[in-house]
Parts: C-alpha cells; structure tokens; sequence
C-alpha cells in the first residue's frame, strides 16, 4: 500500500518523520508532500532520506517554473491515482480551510481535490486558532465529507498558551491512517509467532538439502498481523525477502534452529503460525569437507525435529495454526495433520497446481477447523494471509464468549 504524507507549515512538522518512519514499519509506502511553509521547519531531504522516495514541494520544480512540463503539470493527478489514502499531519487551519472550501492553491490542495482515496487530517494550531468559529465549521464540512478527523490533544503549545491545539500522538494518527485503509486494529494485545521460509540441512560444506519456498505467505503473514495491531516475532529461514520493519527477526538455517528459536519465543506468544516449509529430513553424518564425485553415492539420513507436535505439546492457551503442503488427498491429508497434531487449524494448499504456492505471489488454500472447512480459491498471498487471521480473530471471539447454560 501506498499513502501520500502532507506535511503543512507548524512546529509540529517535525513529527512527520516519525510518522513515515511507523508506517513504513507496518509495510507502507510513503511519499511527502511538503508546503512552502513547511519546509521552513523540516528540510525536504531529511524526508527523501526517510521516506525513499521522492518529496514533492510545489506544482513545478525551480527550473520548471521558467520551462514547465507536461509530466509536472499532470502530477497531482498520477499520485492521486496512485494512493491507498492522503494523510496530512500536521494540518494547519490554512490547509483545512483549502480543503473545505475547495481552493486548489499548491500541490496538496491541488491533490485533495483531485483524489478519491480517503482522506485522514490531523490538525494542529494554537488553540485560539483551533477554537474559531471558522476553523470548527471547516472542520465540520470536512466530517460531512468522509474525511477522518485526529483531534488534537490539549496541554502546554508552542506559543506558550495551554488547551486543544497540539497534535495528536503518533501512535493515534498511524491507527487513524490503518483504519482508513481497513486494517482493523483486531489483533491489539496479540503476539504472534510466524515461522516462514525454508531451511537448509547441511550435506557437506557447499551442499544442502532444502525446497522451494520463497518465505512470501509468511512475510505476507507477518505484514498484515502488523498492520492489524499485533506485536510479531519472525523466524525465517534463508530467504531473499525484506521482512517488515517492526517485526522482530530471528533468522535460521537448519531445523534444529529453527526448533529452538521457536520453543524460546513459545511463552511470550498468543498465537503460533507455522508457515515455514522444515526439511523433515537431514544428512544424519554430514561430510566435514567437500564430497568429491566418485559416480553413484548414498546419502543416509535422519528424520529432523517435529516443532509444530512440540509447540502443541508445550502450549498453554495458545492459538495454533498449522500450514501444509500436498501434492494428492490433500483436504484428508491435512484433516489427519489437524488432528495428529491437536492444531486449532490448518491451512493447506495442493502444491502440484501451477503458478500458486512454492515461490509465488499468489495461493489457493483451505483453511481447516475442527469445525468448517473455509475455501480461499486462488488470490494474492496477501488476500490469504487476511482470510487466515480473520479465522483467528474468530476463534479468539469464540473463547472469550460467555458459556451459555
């Protein structure tokens, strides 16, 4: 997902930073557009080096004020089409006003009228200023026309006067920007442990055994549980993967450690997915040098450990969700896992179809309980991480539920 960040002409400008900074935490892009005022407070670089991406800080650059573009001068409009929402923080009474009024005097103005992605505002101005008759009946426009409002917080303001007027917390503008492109906060006070990736069993120095999975349905995993509010602790094996900034890594190569990366974190989390595809089995003596080749050869091995059967041994009142990959009987196949290993439910996909599942962006699964069997026909890994942690909230629903008698 994509966002356009306004940043408009106060003190509180400097907080925009930190505000890139959290949403790009959670897995969003993030591009700056910057008043003129604005930049008297914060320099344009600091959030081009933030952000990565380009800041917009008028219609036209120096140069193209004296040779204007066409690309320039339709601008507003490509990043209007290319955003999941706008989020102006902080905005001035100026900038509210603009918006309310719709008077298309710079850039951003220019782009609130020119977007249909919902618009989030969170003003910040002198309490005076806040409390005008003309900035509150703006403010109340705006509401009528869907745009979300971050009200200010009260206390001591830069202009040494104290009441409304000081801009909302962070943490309260980011949950505001998750609402508005539906990320339900549903997974507030959850830790979540997600394995993703593969391993790698150690034949001889240069050689192991593994398999095809790329870590995406677990990184997608980790994103959306981000997103919706969770504390997430990460254990991948080798991928070529960017994990989400605010998830908490540990990265591994073999089963065994992944097994004990995995019953370590086991207590401080709520909710176990275990997407990683583990090599069940390893070289039981692997070479300590290279093994040359000498024509036909056998390879003994042992079976690896079982960390999903040990997390449900091990587990207290945790939500376990189990992932499974078949290539024939695949819905019997993953009902006797579900069982086997006393899951709370099963997610399993048929890895013989072509262009889902191993090293691809999209899946089609069947998310198993021991009560229903939910179809996810084929859609983006995304999609399907969305459907599996709408299960868990679910479940958690249904434990918290007073007993009837």
């Amino acid at each position: 997902m994509k966002i356009a960040l306004g940043i408009a002409g106060g003190i509180a400008a400097y907080k925009a930073a930190e505000i890139v900074r959290l949403l790009q935490d959670r897995g969003i892009r993030v591009q700056v557009i910057m008043t003129r005022a604005a930049q008297e407070f914060v320099r344009p670089l600091t959030l081009a080096a933030l952000s990565g991406e380009k800041v917009i800080t008028g219609m036209f650059s120096a140069r193209e004020e004296q040779e204007p573009n066409i690309e320039s001068a339709i601008e507003h409009i490509a990043v209007a089409q290319s955003i999941d929402a706008l989020v102006v923080a902080p905005a001035t009474a100026d900038v509210l006003a603009h918006f309310a009024q719709g008077i298309a005097s710079d850039f951003l103005t220019t782009l609130y009228l020119a977007t249909t992605a919902p618009v989030v505002v969170a003003p910040a101005m002198n309490v005076n200023m806040w409390n005008h008759p003309s900035t509150q009946a703006n403010l109340e426009i705006l509401r009528q026309r869907g745009v979300k409002i971050v009200e200010p917080d009260s206390g001591y303001l830069a202009c040494g006067m104290t009441g409304p007027g000081r801009l909302a917390e962070n943490d309260s503008i980011v949950a505001a920007v998750l609402e508005a492109l539906g990320a339900a906060q549903d997974l507030a006070g959850e830790t979540v442990l997600i394995t993703a990736g593969p391993t790698r069993e150690n034949i001889d120095p240069v050689r192991y055994l593994t398999n095809r999975s790329s870590g995406r349905m677990g990184y997608s995993l980790a994103e959306a549980a981000l997103r919706r509010g969770a504390r997430v602790l990460l254990v991948s094996g080798p991928t070529a993967l960017t994990p989400p900034g605010a998830a908490e890594v540990r990265r591994v190569e073999s089963a065994e450690q992944m097994r004990d990366a995995v019953l370590n974190l086991l207590p401080q989390a709520s909710v176990i997915i275990k997407t990683a595809a583990v090599s069940d089995y390893r070289a039981k003596s692997p070479a300590p040098q290279k093994i040359k080749r000498k024509g036909a050869m056998t390879l003994e091995l042992e079976a690896t450990a079982d960390i999903l059967k040990e997390i449900t041994l091990r587990k207290t009142s945790q939500i376990v969700i189990g992932f499974a990959a078949e290539t024939e009987n695949v819905l019997e196949n993953a009902r006797q896992k579900l069982a086997a290993k006393h899951l709370d439910a099963i997610v399993v996909n048929d890895v013989s179809r072509e262009g889902v599942g191993f090293d691809s962006e999209r899946n089609a699964v069947a998310i198993i309980t021991h009560h229903e069997v939910i179809e996810v026909p084929e859609t983006t890994k995304w999609e399907v991480a969305q459907r599996v942690l709408d299960q868990i909230v679910h479940m958690r629903q249904q434990r918290s539920a007073p007993v009837k008698k």
